[in-house]
């Protein structure tokens, strides 16, 4: 038995397109009966919404892909209103009134003085200007929508900024702090953490001059980072980095997983009697990519915290607004308990 045909969602344009005959179709439902209120002994209703829908839709139709030329966008939001009410408005007229007589077998007649012609000429003039109306408010909404994602953006760029300016001195100084006891006691172990901390800080300038970054990059900064601080707390760390080699390449907002890798550490591995384990991974799925720092340190308190407690952890409002404003919904991080313990921390990013 053969399984039935899925037929493929429809894309955005499609969807705004039948949302707008759709609505031009209701409107020409409330002009057929204004029409039949205001003149009962001319026409019956179900004749006039005929009338009606053929014109409206027409007209529609019109306006609609006299609003898609590139000469006319290009005259901005209004001006291109205006030109599609203009030609969509005469057009839906004749072609309207020109199907809805074909199709009924009578003489077209689109031209003359008589009131039903004025009245069908002002409906198609409401019509065309509700559907041109429509066009403006959703390309004004859309504008609305782009600059607020924009602000978002920006706002995310700058608390990036900021997190470097923190990042980096408190980075430092930690590992100057580490470097000064080891000159003496352990001179090897001071130049392999100078080695390390050289990486890391090659690996951060890169990041600091761009916006985004590909996983390779981001994993080489992790590494670096994570090895100063297998240095420093010894057997404690053990960290393992999971990156396919054909996601090396894949775009992803510039330090965005080091604040995870810091919680893990910070509130996992380091309380923790005995330390713990360090696990990054990447891996593709059905719905792009998945990436996921896990560790085996103390987890998540035995209670669920509040909302506000929870948002407010080191590094997740970061994460969350990076993505926010990087990919919208397309994106998105969950903190889940790990088993038997630990905490895993799972970025996904639709393709």
């Amino acid at each position: 038995m053969t399984a039935p045909a899925v037929l493929p969602p429809l894309s955005a344009g499609a969807n705004r397109i039948l949302r707008l005959f759709a609505l031009t179709a209701l409107f020409c439902v409330l002009v057929a009966a204004v029409l039949t209120l205001s003149q009962p002994q001319r026409d019956s209703f179900w004749r006039n919404l005929w009338f009606s829908e053929c014109i409206g839709l027409w007209a529609a139709f019109c306006g609609a892909l006299v609003h898609q030329l590139p000469w006319v966008r290009r005259r901005g939001p209004r001006a291109a209103v205006l030109i599609a009410l203009a030609v969509g408005a005469p057009l839906g007229y004749v072609l309207g009134y020109t199907t809805a007589y074909a199709v009924l077998g009578e003489p077209v007649h689109i031209a003359g003085a008589a009131d039903a012609r004025l009245a069908a000429i002002g409906a198609t003039l409401l019509a065309a200007g509700f559907v041109s109306y429509l066009s403006w408010l959703r390309s004004r909404l859309r504008s609305e929508a782009t600059a607020r994602a924009s602000a978002q953006q920006l706002a995310a760029e700058s608390e990036l900024r900021m997190l470097r300016a923190q990042l980096d001195p408190h980075m430092l100084f930690n590992t100057l702090a580490n470097l000064r006891a080891l000159v003496d006691e352990d001179p090897a172990s001071a130049r392999q953490m100078i080695d390390r901390l050289i990486t890391y800080l090659r690996a951060a300038l890169a990041a600091s001059r761009s916006e985004h970054a590909t996983l390779q990059a981001e994993f080489t900064q992790l590494a670096a980072y994570l090895d100063i601080m297998a240095l420093r707390l010894g057997a404690r760390l053990r960290y393992t980095l999971e990156l396919p080699e054909a996601l090396q390449g894949w775009p992803v907002p510039a330090m965005l997983l080091q604040p995870l890798v810091e919680n893990a550490l910070r509130h996992g591995i380091e309380p923790k009697i005995g330390g713990g384990s360090v696990c990054v991974s990447a891996r593709r799925t059905e719905q792009g990519l998945e990436i996921e720092v896990s560790d085996s340190g103390l987890g998540l308190p035995p209670e669920p915290l509040p909302p506000s407690e929870a948002d407010a952890s080191y590094g997740l409002v970061y994460v969350r607004e990076r993505l926010r404003a990087r990919y919208g919904q397309r994106a998105s991080l969950h903190l889940l308990r790990g088993q038997p313990s630990g905490t895993r921390a799972i970025v996904r990013i639709a393709a």
